[in-house]
């Protein structure tokens, strides 16, 4: 993989101060093109540990967090009607939809770790991680929507398939 290389070629120094850098707040940076993109290896990372775990485990048995009953109670009173199978993009990025998100987000802030950390969302929970099939989100948006599609059987399809090549 692409982002192992790279973390490779830090050797063990450049992985820990790339490590110290990802820990300190957001304010210390301006526009670093290093750092974003060693938080875009570390938000593909993660995409990529959690398309495995739908791809290999039923994922109505996986419990993402300590709070997944909270999360997943508080997303479906917030979120009644929004179609997770397929988000649209206008659903979380656009100025209204921020607005409805917030108090929604906000509540897990020290509840969940890293609340608001940027994070990729599969839009289409049918289909991999592609460029046209991701989404910027945070990470409690992150985790809402995927424990909904775990719980209400929407991730199925991953793991059905995957399991079916083997």
């Amino acid at each position: 993989m692409a982002a192992e290389n790279a973390l490779a070629a830090l050797g063990v120094e450049g992985a820990s101060s790339a490590a110290h850098a990802l820990s300190l707040p957001a304010e210390a940076y301006g526009n670093d093109p290093r750092l974003e993109a060693m938080w875009a290896m570390k938000a593909y990372n993660h995409a990529e540990v959690y398309f495995n775990l739908i791809s290999s485990v039923d994922p109505k048995f996986l419990k993402l967090t300590k709070l997944d009953d909270q999360l997943y109670s508080s997303f479906r009173d917030a979120f009644k009607d929004l179609d997770i199978r397929a988000l649209d993009p206008d659903q979380l990025k656009t100025d209204e939809a921020k607005e409805r998100w917030r108090p929604f987000c906000n509540q897990f802030e020290g509840l969940v770790e890293d609340f608001n950390y940027g994070t990729l969302l599969r839009l289409d929970c049918e289909k991999d991680y592609t460029e046209d099939n991701t989404i910027f989100a945070t990470r409690v948006q992150f985790f809402a929507v995927e424990i909904a599609r775990n719980r209400e059987g929407l991730n199925d399809v991953v793991f059905k398939s995957k399991s079916a090549k083997s």
